[in-house]
């Protein structure tokens, strides 16, 4: 039975330095060790075996089984690191390429302005509101003291829908309905800010376009004067163009306001040493502003005599231009890639 054994061992040996493959080796595994292999059959035949041949063979045979064992799971576990070689190989990461470039977006100049805009003012107080582009002619004219037939409206030649209706010219449109709702509600102590689209027609040039956005604030009360205009527009253009901004007010007129004064700030370019962008006199005009007109107060449902405010109007790509050293309008509506990309940096 001994002989019997070793030559089982033999036969494995020499079988096992011919696979090549797992299936090969399942089959190698069956047949030596499996159910019905040889050695299965001495270990279940020890039975009839003498005590002395049981015990000698049952432990020669168990060493046997164990040997064979080992090669087996040797050779699995070397089949099986060849392929986990193979896959890794196949599957492998050049970590000398480059990675994928994700393009990094940027606000838009004009909402960049919005946002500076909104965070001073909402810091002051004051509520941001967009409002309506298409206005009635009241709201946008005759509650702002330019009645029908009125030379003001030569000025904001505009887009009519209808009669009635225009593409708002300014964004002054929601001065007028919040005041408005100010008369109606007793609440006399207000301060707004609008923005949005607005149009009319206008010169066809670098700086102008028939189609702009506009920002118009207001703020009323009992006491409001025209050095509460002047502060506010300080410490507008010093958020925005820096500490050393210096403004310039000058005497103008507008239907809305009374007095009215047209607002310069230091040329930024060449800090008021006058060159080709301020037309060498060393201030650039950036917007108009002035103290609400009574008739206003008055078309709107207001009391001049109880109520006063402050008001201008501004547009932003105006200050868009100023504050980023643009030269041309058309750079904002574009879309050109390469303009846009100058502004990632900027903002938040």
């Amino acid at each position: 039975m001994l002989q019997k054994i070793n030559k089982i061992l033999e036969g494995f040996n020499k079988k096992i330095i011919t696979i090549k493959t797992k299936e090969e080796l399942e089959i190698l595994k069956k047949e030596f060790v499996g159910k019905d292999s040889p050695l299965n059959d001495i270990l279940k035949n020890l039975k009839s075996a003498t005590p002395e041949e049981r015990k000698e063979a049952g432990q020669k045979a168990n060493e046997i089984k164990e040997i064979i064992s080992e090669k087996l799971n040797d050779l699995s576990d070397k089949f099986e690191n060849e392929e986990l070689k193979k896959v890794l190989e196949k599957e492998k990461i050049d970590l000398t390429l480059s990675g994928i470039n994700l393009k990094m977006g940027a606000k838009h100049p004009l909402n960049l302005v919005i946002d500076e805009i909104s965070s001073i003012f909402t810091e002051l107080g004051y509520e941001m509101v967009d409002g309506t582009e298409f206005e009635t002619d009241e709201y946008c004219f005759q509650k702002l003291n330019m009645p029908i037939g009125h030379p003001a409206r030569d000025m904001q030649d505009t887009f009519y829908i209808d009669n009635h209706t225009v593409l708002r010219t300014h964004a002054t449109n929601m001065t007028a309905r919040m005041l408005t709702q100010a008369a109606k509600t007793g609440n006399i102590n207000m301060a707004a800010v609008s923005y949005g689209n607005v149009y009319r027609r206008d010169d066809d040039d670098a700086t102008h376009s028939h189609q702009f956005m506009q920002m118009d604030l207001f703020a009323i009360g009992e006491k409001i004067s025209f050095a509460n205009l002047k502060w506010v527009l300080e410490y507008m253009c010093k958020r925005l163009f820096g500490e050393d901004a210096v403004i310039r007010m000058r005497p103008s007129f507008f239907p809305f306001t009374e007095p009215s004064a047209e607002v310069d700030v230091r040329c930024i370019n060449c800090s008021g040493k006058g060159c080709s962008i301020c037309k060498y006199t060393g201030f650039i005009e950036i917007l108009g502003s002035g103290m609400l007109a009574p008739e206003v107060m008055e078309a709107n449902g207001l009391d001049p005599e109880k109520v006063t405010g402050l008001a201008f109007g501004v547009g932003i790509e105006r200050l868009a231009m100023l504050k980023y050293g643009l030269k041309n309008i058309r750079d904002l509506y574009e879309n050109d890639i390469r303009f846009l990309d100058q502004f990632k940096f900027f903002g938040d």
